[in-house]
């Protein structure tokens, strides 16, 4: 086991962009990552074996670097639910795509996550992603301490602060445009799903009616049992034809559009996450403002400290802040875009072969008449 790591500077040895997962182990009730790295010296790759606790674990020391300015102003990448070898029917709606596809999507997901987190300026910064990534030994389980974001995100009395009134008409904008879509991206993500569940299942359907037209093949030499068996075997293939067109059509929804838009409301969603955090503080420094001007002469220096270092938080939370919604936004339009087009190009590509594959079909059938 590893001793316990110490967030400080430290500058990663691999390429954070190109961080892959090509493997998923399943041992009992526990699944294992395979995590690939090419290392910045061009002298080949670290493999390290990850499971989902590991990454709680990296993701826990990114959380807790309290010593960090501005820490609180992080949209911090999301990291996916945990994901079970054998599912409950709650998991899997928790999952939606990503517990698709015998976890390619969950995988892709994890890439995602890594490579955010690599590539990202101060989170990349600190000592646990290179163990993580770098390290033969898992990650120690030990518990790491609770922080701020436990305290804030987790506590129910604190719920009520959403809905304060910004002092900045930047944050207040951008707080009423996340709730926003915040809704529209999960309910976007939700009804795709429904559609990519709804098409397999017409999948599976058109793969029990070919195998049923098989038995009403019948032997014998009689012309119009004959001509009735031929028919059915080639309906039967039609739609054996129809099962794998629509087959591959949900898979290019979940591969393409499906995790772009899981993606997009996990985002909005660490988004808010952070826009909460920082009108918490916001509350704090006005609480401040109030207790020092109201403050008898005993406590007045007190005050006015408490009050001046609460600010500077607030200033430290806002200007990272600012830096990592124009980050976002950025990142989050060039993800969507590249999704959307894989999208369309997979479908364009499907459409081709299925055309091409049902025109035969009815080549065949007009030389049966």
């Amino acid at each position: 086991m590893m001793e316990e790591v110490k967030e400080v500077v430290s500058a990663l040895s691999v390429h954070g962009h190109n961080i892959k997962i090509p493997e998923v182990v399943t041992d009992g009730d526990t699944l294992t990552f395979l995590v690939v790295s090419q290392k910045l010296s061009g002298t080949g790759e670290y493999h390290v074996y990850r499971t989902w606790d590991d990454f709680e674990w990296l993701q826990q020391h990114l959380f807790s670097q309290e010593d960090v300015p501005g820490i609180q102003g992080i949209i911090f990448p999301p990291l996916p639910a945990k994901a079970h070898v054998n599912p409950s029917a709650k998991v899997m709606k928790q999952l939606g795509f990503l517990g698709l596809g015998e976890w390619q999507p969950y995988c892709k997901a994890l890439e995602t996550f890594l490579q955010q987190v690599a590539t990202h300026k101060i989170l990349s910064k600190n000592k646990a992603v290179e163990v993580f990534l770098t390290s033969s030994d898992a990650p120690g389980r030990q518990k790491v301490k609770k922080n701020i974001f436990n305290r804030l995100s987790q506590a129910v009395e604190e719920m009520r602060k959403e809905g304060h009134k910004d002092v900045d008409e930047f944050f207040q904008s951008e707080r009423d445009h996340n709730l926003v879509l915040t809704g529209c991206s999960k309910t976007a993500a939700e009804k795709f799903l429904d559609v990519v569940l709804t098409e397999q299942k017409v999948a599976v359907a058109c793969g029990h009616f070919s195998a049923a037209l098989h038995l009403c093949v019948e032997a014998g030499e009689d012309p119009d049992k004959k001509a009735f068996s031929r028919l059915c075997v080639k309906i039967s293939e039609v739609f054996d034809s129809m099962k794998k067109n629509v087959t591959s059509v949900a898979e290019n929804n979940m591969k393409t559009l499906g995790l772009g838009l899981d993606l997009e409301s996990r985002y909005q969603e660490a988004e808010r996450e952070m826009l909460f955090r920082r009108t918490c503080k916001l509350v704090e420094l006005e609480n401040a403002k109030r207790n020092a001007e109201k403050a008898k002469p005993v406590k007045k220096a007190v005050m006015e400290e408490v009050k001046t270092a609460t600010e500077t938080e607030f200033q430290q939370i806002c200007g990272v802040s600012k830096q990592e919604i124009s980050r976002f936004q950025g990142v989050r339009v060039k993800m969507l875009q590249q999704a959307l087009v894989q999208w369309c190009e997979k479908q364009l590509l499907t459409a081709k072969e299925s055309a091409d594959q049902f025109n035969q079909h009815l080549q065949a059938f007009r030389g049966m008449a």
